[in-house]
């Protein structure tokens, strides 16, 4: 068993042993489980080790369900790029963060590179870091353009197209990823706003996922912005593609789109990225119900006005201030925030959008 303090190492390792030293069968595994629930036993006395216990409770079922050998290697290694890439990003859990999605194969005289660079310049001039995939074309202007100290670089191990840029190679902030899928979870997990700038099927990919999850409230609303360079076209065909067969069939509502904003102007979506929290600060599920943590204490008369304005969103009772709620005692950073709360219908995200940058207007009123 390797020791627990050993040093971290995001690579893979060399070897592996083929034949462990002490071969117990399956089906008698008595002695493991004593020694797992002494050791879940212990943990419950560690601040979150009951979750820690659970992982070692689940990790053990593998054996009971005569998980195939490829299977626990799928599962080993996700979870140790998981909680690698967690270590990483933790001593900046506080800071916001801006994903940037794009082609590869975008060149450095390409205005698409030109406007990746100064989106990238002008978010890190406004205290936000900038995660990208790490590769070149658009990955390469984010960095080049935030610098290498705000810079999160998420890559992926592929035969082609993904060699790190220069900006954020050999960056303790470079991570690289063997699975997409945990690669991609990490980019959501950690943003607080998506930019995407023109790309081919990994930024469509991207974009249509990070809707999805917001669309559904699998990840909490966060500002996404199209961008195109001057005068561009890109992002305008995609959209007529969105209007005219997913909205024109009626496989997606006319409040999904304001989920997104399309732009060709690099101050716009600066402004669309940080208006978001201009008042808002976050949201919390708790069963049935919305947590919206704001800035700014709201008025009476701003309160009647949501309710009427926003009241199909809540399906039970109306909306109401509040101080923190005993569910957010683990967030006690956050005690001081006012808080809007009501009984969310849990379909509407396009509308609860909508109440946010109501929320975010009226700081300029």
């Amino acid at each position: 068993m390797k020791e627990l303090d050993s040093t971290d190492n995001n690579e893979e390792q060399s070897q592996e042993s083929t034949q462990p030293a002490t071969v117990i069968d399956r089906a008698d595994l008595t002695e493991v489980h004593e020694a797992a629930n002494a050791l879940v036993e212990a943990l419950a006395n560690v601040p979150d080790g009951d979750m820690v216990g659970e992982i070692v409770a689940n990790a053990l079922k593998l054996l009971r369900d005569q998980t195939n050998r490829g299977d626990i290697k799928l599962i080993n290694k996700s979870f140790k790029e998981l909680r690698y890439a967690l270590k990483i990003f933790a001593p900046y859990r506080d800071v916001r963060k801006v994903s940037i999605f794009g082609s590869a194969r975008t060149m450095e005289d390409h205005d698409d590179y030109k406007q990746a660079a100064a989106f990238g310049k002008q978010m890190a001039a406004a205290g936000w870091m900038v995660i990208t995939g790490a590769g070149g074309g658009i990955m390469a202007a984010g960095h080049g353009g935030a610098g290498a100290d705000p810079s999160f670089g998420l890559a992926i191990r592929l035969p082609f197209e993904q060699k790190t840029n220069p900006f954020i190679e050999g960056d303790p902030k470079l991570i690289n990823f063997k699975y997409f899928f945990t690669r991609k979870l990490m980019f959501v997990r950690s943003s607080h706003a998506i930019a995407l700038f023109p790309g081919g099927f990994g930024t469509m990919d991207e974009g249509f996922e990070v809707l999805t999850l917001v669309q559904t409230g699998k990840s909490v609303p966060m500002p996404i912005v199209f961008i195109d360079k001057p005068g561009g076209d890109f992002w305008a065909g995609w959209q007529h593609y969105v209007k005219n067969h997913l909205l024109a069939r009626g496989l997606i509502g006319e409040d999904d789109l304001h989920l997104y904003k399309i732009t060709d102007k690099i101050d716009d979506a600066v402004h669309e990225v940080r208006h978001f929290f201009a008042n808002y600060h976050s949201l919390r599920y708790h069963r049935d119900e919305v947590i919206i943590r704001l800035q700014k204490q709201l008025t009476e008369a701003q309160l009647e006005t949501i309710r009427e304005k926003f009241k199909g969103l809540a399906v039970k009772g109306t909306f109401q201030l509040s101080a923190p709620l005993n569910v957010e005692r683990d967030e006690p950073a956050l005690a001081h925030l006012p808080r809007l709360i009501f009984t969310f219908n849990r379909k509407d995200h396009g509308k609860l959008r909508m109440l946010i940058n109501h929320l975010n207007d009226l700081v300029e009123k």
